[in-house]
């Protein structure tokens, strides 16, 4: 396994394993790799003759007071980890490798990219298609995966590369969890045990929306309040955003679903 850290190295290389009828694989990470990811390699494994994941903790989509300085990194771990699934490069390129002082440019996907999350966000998903974007020009790949995980990351990278005609199919990949439902992320290392107890009611409240919509509950108001007088009994829970930051938007959801099955 080899590892990347220039851009121009990387692209070098990327364009000589294209001429030789490589099919190259990106999954594209920020690092301190959990299941989640391993799974997207394993998908990446299986379909291309050339895997390369990228680890990048991009500053562009992280906003002000959020958790950049802190974001957990461990490079030797993430070395070792995508070493056993038989990785056959790891790009991992520093911020000044990758924006260059006079950078000025950003990619947005409108409408999309100001709901749900991004209403709490507002400059996130400008700063995940921007990076994606470069690692796509940079890398090249002919397939790059995403969990489903991050569910409108995943549609709006889906939006951008139909939008813009890059040459890459995006391939969503099933949520990866734990054992007691809660999502793997890296960022779960911020819970206290407490915190990590309480996560789970996460889960808990999805399935119990499904269930509801499966019996016939049709009333998207009627779903949110049964799920938020789950969360505020929750002790580590004080304020919910998406589901007040979904009121009322059964279109945008519609939307959401026929952009993720385009």
């Amino acid at each position: 396994m080899q590892l990347i850290e220039k851009v121009t190295e990387m692209q070098e290389e990327s364009i000589s394993l294209r001429k030789k009828g490589e099919k190259i694989g990106l999954v594209a990470t920020m690092g301190y790799l959990h299941d989640g990811h391993l799974s997207l390699m394993r998908k990446a494994r299986e379909a291309c003759t050339m895997v390369i994941t990228s680890i990048f903790v991009n500053p562009l989509q992280f906003g002000p007071n959020e958790d950049l300085d802190r974001y957990p990194r461990d490079l030797k771990r993430d070395f070792e980890l995508a070493k056993k699934l038989d990785i056959d490069y790891i790009f991992n390129p520093d911020p000044g490798e990758m924006y260059d002082r006079d950078f000025n440019t950003s990619v947005s996907v409108k409408s999309i990219n100001k709901i749900m999350c991004g209403k709490y966000r507002p400059i996130h998903f400008d700063g995940v298609c921007t990076a994606v974007l470069k690692l796509l020009n940079i890398i090249q790949p002919h397939v790059s995966y995403f969990g489903e995980k991050d569910y409108q990351q995943l549609v709006i990278i889906k939006k951008m590369v139909r939008d813009l005609n890059v040459p890459v199919d995006i391939v969503g990949c099933p949520v990866v969890r734990e054992k007691d439902g809660l999502a793997m992320s890296s960022r779960n290392k911020y819970l206290s045990p407490v915190e990590r107890k309480d996560a789970t009611v996460l889960y808990m409240c999805l399935k119990s929306a499904a269930e509801s919509i499966k019996n016939g509950q049709k009333n998207l108001e009627k779903i949110k309040e049964q799920i938020k007088e789950t969360f505020f009994r929750t002790p580590s829970i004080e304020d919910v955003d998406y589901f007040r930051g979904l009121e009322p938007v059964k279109s945008r959801i519609e939307y959401f679903i026929s952009q993720q099955q385009n």
